[in-house]
């Protein structure tokens, strides 16, 4: 197996994920103990016994899905698995970056979860007038027509509208201003797309109006020393596999604005010779997205103890 380790992004938190984890395995204990240390706060009780609603505020969920994704692989290495050296790449989906920046030491756990936080802060105080919006581009394969999409949503409403998730063939999310979006949704059927379904979320994420996000997380990243990642960690923003610890935080800032290009990621890791990926964490997010990108890609889902013990017979069985 020639493996990509990959980490979902908000959206995949649920009630009570990791909480049976915690109860069967001490080293996922300790993951989440050290969490809350970090924090000074008992995320885990939030994460383990809250409610949806609970988890649904970004500097909540944006630390809570890292927790429960370190946890997972905290489990996994007891298993024998080395990200350094059993994986080609690692890479993250959205604030899963910083979850694999962590799973392959480039950053400690605690400054993750630290970290997280604030981008989660950062993110819901960004836009306190039109926070804007975001919708689900579905079944329209061409990324240049729906990029013309955004283009005349632009143009007509004459408020920001752009690319904000490049996820997969037929799965593009686009970000903006309320109206730009809502203009948006109007033209897709037009140009072919199946529908557009808007997400609920509290901002437009990853657009230009998270420009206050991305200032206060550039201050925020000044004060931490990042390790070279070991593997490589592919970039949302650039498709492309960084070693050099200097580039990480320039990166992180550029994502907060920037599109995660999480299907060029992908067939990029392919190309370079990954045949299997494996989605840690909460949910199979990344992992039916995988199918559509790369449809030779092996693909595991990591998540319950039973989940671990498929994946790690496979591994051994290689």
């Amino acid at each position: 197996m020639k493996l990509a380790l990959v980490f979902p992004g908000q959206g995949s938190q649920k009630p009570g994920m990791g909480k049976q984890l915690a109860a069967d395995f001490a080293a996922a204990r300790r993951v989440f103990e050290e969490v809350d240390d970090a924090l000074s706060d008992r995320l885990s009780r939030v994460i383990f016994d809250g409610a949806a609603s609970d988890l649904v505020r970004t500097d909540v969920a944006q630390p809570a899905l890292m927790a429960v994704c370190m946890a997972v692989l905290a489990v996994l290495r007891e298993a024998g698995l080395d990200p350094a050296r059993d994986a080609l790449f690692v890479a993250g989906h959205s604030l899963g970056e910083y979850t694999a920046l962590a799973a392959a030491g480039a950053i400690s756990l605690a400054d993750a979860a630290r970290t997280l936080r604030a981008r989660g802060l950062a993110m819901q105080k960004a836009a306190p007038g039109d926070a804007g919006a975001m919708t689900a581009v579905l079944g329209l394969d061409d990324i240049a027509k729906i990029e013309e999409l955004a283009r005349r949503a632009s143009a007509e409403s004459r408020k920001y509208c752009g690319i904000a998730n490049d996820n997969a063939p037929g799965q593009v999310v686009l970000s903006g201003h309320t109206v730009a979006i809502e203009h948006a949704e109007a033209l897709a059927k037009e140009m072919g797309a199946k529908r557009a379904i808007r997400l609920e979320v509290a901002a437009a994420f990853h657009s230009p109006l998270m420009a206050p996000a991305a200032k206060e997380m550039e201050r925020v990243l000044a004060e931490l020393s990042f390790q070279p990642p070991r593997p490589a960690i592919f970039a949302n923003v650039t498709a492309t596999p960084v070693r050099d610890s200097d580039k990480i935080a320039s990166l992180l800032v550029q994502q907060i604005t920037g599109r995660v290009r999480w299907r060029e990621s992908v067939a990029a890791m392919a190309a370079a010779g990954v045949d299997t990926q494996v989605e840690i964490g909460s949910g199979k997010v990344l992992t039916g997205l995988a199918k559509r990108i790369a449809p030779d890609m092996k693909t595991f889902a990591v998540e319950t103890a039973a989940d671990i013990e498929v994946f790690d017979t496979a591994r051994k069985a290689r």
